[in-house]
């Protein structure tokens, strides 16, 4: 399929930040995808916390898993509205590469060790991923992708790291944090489906736990409306069959909700090019329609509430803040336990954080375990939910 105008185009990329010349059978773009799946950091994401700790149960979503699950509807959207797709797959599987263990928690704990030595945000740190911290090339470090992958993965930037990114990089990838522009359509659409991709897997992973009941996640419209729906046409369906039906029904509506308010706002904007996208005065087109909008704030107003906030979670991530914040001071305190590529760094704490942020949930454990002679975190046990 022909892709559209607006489209970015893989021979028409900003470059890399080490110009390299171009290679046979695959896009610049397509190089892109394949580094991110075969670097260290890809791999780890699979024991890293999505919502609930990776040792916790082995069917609930990983970074890994939720990654991929971004790439697959991203991809599907993409192609209805004739994106570059290989970008944003490449886009989709390197956006959480940042990640810490614990998810959220251990974010919040790393940044408030960071405090006084310029924070740590999860989205800065997978750009420092693809930028710095690999190590896989004899001529350069991180990943060397090209600017428009960068610029997707680049989500969020408060106006202080921009500013720190801008100095130290030419290229201008955190730039429209500071002008007020856009990014291309492919890094809106990830930014999109992250989105839509872990309100549903939340609320599965959600029932499949035990926290969530079916009755409560039903009051909520946007999934309550495909639940009566299918129990309706299925009288006596398993609840996990017409859980998973119900969910792929509500994914399938925010879709072609997504495709459709998006072609309305690309056709009234008419870029003419993926420059016109990054200058469009309208805001992001890459959208859901208003009605949408509305019910997945719903939707995710719902899962901060009875899930996120649940006083299981909340056990356990607390547990967790605990592991990174005794983690980050025995480092601290006690250098040579760090490996040597982060022990003999000038910039020690940011070392530190470095090292942290790309450990797995259970290497975590094992280094506090040895390091702070306390016992793994125990989350208190689930109740099991409606079972596999």
């Amino acid at each position: 399929m022909e892709r559209a105008p607006y489209a970015s185009d893989p021979a028409r990329t900003r470059g890399r930040r080490h110009p390299e010349p171009p290679v046979q059978m695959r896009s610049e773009f397509q190089r892109d995808r394949d580094r991110v799946v075969h670097c260290s950091a890809f791999r780890r994401l699979v024991y890293k916390t999505q919502v609930f700790l990776n040792h916790e149960g082995d069917l609930f979503r990983t970074r890994l898993t939720h990654s991929l699950e971004v790439a697959q509807l991203a991809r599907s959207i993409a192609r209805a509205l004739r994106l570059e797709e290989d970008l944003v797959e490449a886009i989709a599987l390197a956006h959480d590469l940042g990640h810490t263990p614990f998810g959220h928690a251990g974010q919040d704990a790393l940044n408030a060790c960071m405090r006084d030595h310029g924070g740590f945000e999860h989205n800065l740190q997978s750009l420092r991923v693809v930028d710095e911290l690999e190590h896989r090339y004899p001529t350069f470090d991180g990943l060397n992708l090209c600017f428009e992958t960068r610029e997707g993965i680049l989500k969020h930037c408060a106006r202080r790291s921009a500013l720190a990114i801008a100095e130290r990089d030419p290229s201008g990838v955190a730039a429209r944090f500071l002008t007020g522009g856009q990014p291309s359509l492919e890094a809106q659409l990830c930014n999109l489906a992250d989105e839509i991709a872990y309100n549903a897997h939340d609320i599965d992973d959600g029932v499949r736990s035990g926290l969530l009941t079916l009755e409560q996640v039903a009051d909520v419209p946007l999934f309550g409306r495909h639940w009566h729906a299918v129990r309706n046409e299925h009288a006596g369906l398993p609840q996990r069959r017409a859980l998973y039906e119900s969910l792929r029904r509500m994914l399938g509506e925010q879709v072609h909700d997504v495709v459709d308010a998006s072609a309305k706002a690309i056709a009234a904007a008419s870029p003419r090019d993926a420059e016109a996208v990054r200058a469009c005065p309208e805001g992001p087109l890459i959208r859901f329609g208003p009605q949408m909008a509305a019910a997945s704030v719903e939707l995710k107003a719902f899962l901060m509430h009875r899930l996120y906030r649940h006083p299981s979670v909340m056990a356990t991530t607390a547990q967790a803040r605990s592991v990174v914040h005794d983690l980050f001071a025995c480092y601290r305190d006690q250098p040579d336990q760090l490996p040597p590529r982060y022990r003999d760094r000038e910039d020690r704490m940011r070392a530190i954080a470095d090292y942290i942020a790309g450990m797995t949930d259970r290497f975590a454990l094992r280094e506090h375990l040895r390091l702070c002679g306390a016992p793994a975190v125990q989350p208190p046990p689930l109740s099991g939910g409606i079972g596999p």
